[in-house]
């Protein structure tokens, strides 16, 4: 079991633009001709056959995913339906109880902090993988000691501005080389290990 954290990322090192859209790096998600699904069964990806290969074998290793309220607002929690995995746990300040899939949906909120949040999604994930998404939760998570692996796909794409892989507050990391290299249409996947301090 892993704690990873994940997301595409242009080569400048953003997972969106400054507005929250993803613009061109995600791409991939549709450069193919392999239908693949990374737990939405409603949502697939049509990926080259790398690209497929890949997210069954890694996505297919995660049973619950941190987040954090901005991505849940912005995604309207998947309609209640995780993107990958089984269960979503959303870092928030507030819950939000108006929701409409609210207590029906895979969904726990967590207001305690990063750690809770990590280790909620721990409990629900058992022996399988959580993943954090990147940007200011994940680099929450990273600064925490909380992240085992760093997974990256890396779209060639440069947006200039955005939001960052990291967020902004991001301590200094060393990785070792990737132990994943895939390339694919339109990305290249890289899983990293986190160096213990």
């Amino acid at each position: 079991m892993a704690v990873v954290l994940v997301a595409t990322m242009s080569l400048d090192g953003f997972i969106a633009r400054p507005d929250d859209s993803v613009g061109p790096i995600f791409d991939w998600f549709t450069a193919g001709d392999v239908d693949v699904h990374a737990g939405d069964a409603q949502r697939p990806f049509r990926t080259g056959t790398e690209s497929a290969d890949w997210m069954r074998e890694q996505w297919g290793r995660i049973r619950a995913g941190v987040i954090g309220r901005h991505l849940f607002d912005h995604t309207n929690g998947w309609e209640g339906r995780p993107p990958a995995g089984e269960h979503v746990v959303v870092l928030t300040h507030r819950v939000p109880t108006d929701w409409a899939h609210y207590g029906t949906a895979p969904f726990t909120f967590v207001t305690e902090g990063v750690e809770a949040a990590v280790a909620a999604a721990r409990e629900l994930a058992g022996d399988a993988d959580v993943s954090v998404t990147a940007g200011d939760v994940g680099g929450q998570a990273l600064a925490a000691g909380l992240v085992d692996e760093v997974e990256i796909s890396l779209a060639p794409v440069v947006l200039g501005l955005g939001k960052r892989f990291f967020g902004e507050d991001a301590p200094e990391l060393v990785l070792d080389d990737p132990y994943v290299v895939v390339p694919g249409r339109r990305v290249t996947h890289l899983r990293y290990r986190v160096r213990a301090a």
